[in-house]
């Protein structure tokens, strides 16, 4: 295994803005910890052409029929897990579009499994056993060297997927030249994000600054991703999963103002639809059958807009 200069890392130094924490009021700490947090965000709008670059990859692969991986290490890997678990939910989409690898499985989720992250030959497995070529893999690593990350970004590009780092130290193209990755990680990924959020209020712990920024790159993946494949119409969420009162509830309210009927005429569409919210908005709007509004939205590629504009109103 190469050796890895951790001291060197910006999210394993020192910030000197805490070097006082443990003298430190809770509202001092408060008040710190939030001034760093904009740090975070700052980092990410910094980073956002390549976001941009990795959506567009994203959305041409889901188009083609490909997969979205996320594969991380601890707190990098729960969040993929986190926002590959959210996007059914929101968007409709099936469990198998987009998947989370996490160093340690499924029960490294609950309970931190450290040592995992070293171990390359297990993310090589995963991917083997997972991916294939036309997906995209997104590894997850604020350190950028995690060697779980590596391996899986490896094997990835091997089997032709397409890959993303997102990583919170500096690399390629920054003037941060102490902290960059293994060179091996950078041949092999197409996309790199690297919101540098610099040393953490608490030395190391990459769950605060670096997490709140994986984070928001995340969400801007996933949600400008399925905005792009027609998963939203204007900003609401047309393919929720109405499956708990406060969902019904809004699901209601879509098909009710999207559809342009009273609550109880877009409850009568959402039955029909079989709570498929998309297609009630069509049947509302249109007075089409189950049948005839799933068929409009076949010819308009499943673009609930598309469809509505080549509809006439009821």
């Amino acid at each position: 295994m190469r050796r890895i200069r951790y001291a060197r890392l910006g999210t394993e130094r020192a910030n000197p803005r805490s070097r006082a924490l443990d003298r430190m009021t809770p509202r001092q700490i408060a008040t710190l910890m939030n001034r760093e947090d904009r740090r975070a965000v700052l980092a990410v709008a910094r980073a956002g052409p390549q976001i941009a670059a990795a959506v567009e990859m994203i959305v041409a692969a889901l188009r083609r029929g490909g997969r979205l991986f996320f594969v991380g290490a601890g707190t990098s890997g729960r969040l993929g897990v986190l926002e590959a678990a959210e996007c059914p939910p929101t968007f409709g989409t099936p469990p198998r579009l987009v998947q989370a690898i996490i160093a340690g499985g499924r029960g490294a989720v609950f309970r931190s499994r450290e040592g995992a992250e070293d171990d390359e030959r297990a993310a090589r497995r995963a991917v083997r056993e997972r991916v294939r070529a036309g997906d995209v893999v997104v590894g997850v690593s604020a350190s950028g060297v995690t060697p779980f990350v590596v391996g899986a970004l490896a094997e990835s590009s091997k089997r032709g997927a397409a890959t993303v780092l997102v990583a919170c130290n500096a690399g390629p193209g920054t003037d941060d030249r102490r902290a960059r990755p293994a060179g091996s990680l950078r041949r092999r990924t197409h996309v790199r994000i690297s919101p540098t959020t610099g040393p953490e209020v608490l030395a190391g712990s990459t769950r605060l600054k670096a997490g709140t920024a994986t984070k928001l790159v995340l969400n801007t993946l996933t949600t400008a991703s399925m905005t792009g494949l027609g998963r939203v119409y204007g900003n609401r969420m047309v393919d929720l999963q109405p499956r708990s009162a406060k969902l019904h509830e809004r699901a209601l309210r879509l098909v009710a103002e999207l559809g342009g009927v009273s609550r109880p005429r877009a409850r009568k569409a959402l039955r029909a639809s079989r709570r498929t919210v998309r297609l009630a908005i069509v049947m509302a709007r249109s007075g089409l059958t189950a049948l005839e509004a799933s068929r409009a939205l076949g010819a308009a590629g499943g673009s609930l807009r598309n469809a509505l504009q080549r509809l006439p109103r009821k």
